[in-house]
């Protein structure tokens, strides 16, 4: 309740319009040249998921997936995929060391891998989706979070 407008905004600026003007300007592009290609948006396992006291971060990456799966829809038969990768918990430098907190820890063992992620575990993922060894696959969404998406509450 304590979320004010311009924080809201930004969030959903940031994660959500932000995608959709970059994939608007790839895709016309792409159309301009004839040689359609692939877009790979970057979601989230919480737009998958919820979690507390992030509602504008969740209600953006799940409109982006929802996003990717009409882009994708409507971008088809241009020979533009569109598919995004929905990442779980990686450490990084920024949350390094809230995961070596009671509370980070906790949440790592929630993780049904019982880890956090490395960046790059994302290379692969984001490489097939980019190459033309998904040329058949588009609108889908890939979790790389060590099954935390599909794991009970």
């Amino acid at each position: 309740m304590e979320v004010d407008e311009a924080a809201w905004q930004g969030v959903i600026d940031t994660n959500l319009n932000g995608a959709w003007r970059v994939a608007q300007c790839a895709a016309r592009m792409m159309r301009e040249a004839g040689s359609g290609g692939s877009i790979v948006n970057i979601a989230s396992i919480l737009g998958l998921r919820v979690a507390q006291q992030v509602p504008a971060y969740t209600a953006a990456k799940a409109g982006l997936i929802h996003l990717t799966r009409s882009l994708a829809l409507e971008w088809a038969r241009q020979g533009i995929r569109v598919n995004a990768l929905a990442p779980g918990y990686f450490e990084t430098d920024i949350n390094r060391s809230f995961f070596e907190t009671d509370s980070g820890r906790a949440m790592i063992g929630r993780i049904p891998q019982r880890r956090l992620g490395q960046p790059r575990q994302l290379d692969c993922a984001l490489l097939l989706l980019a190459s033309d060894a998904s040329d058949y696959i588009t609108g889908t969404v890939l979790p790389v979070d060590g099954g935390h998406a599909v794991s009970s509450l």
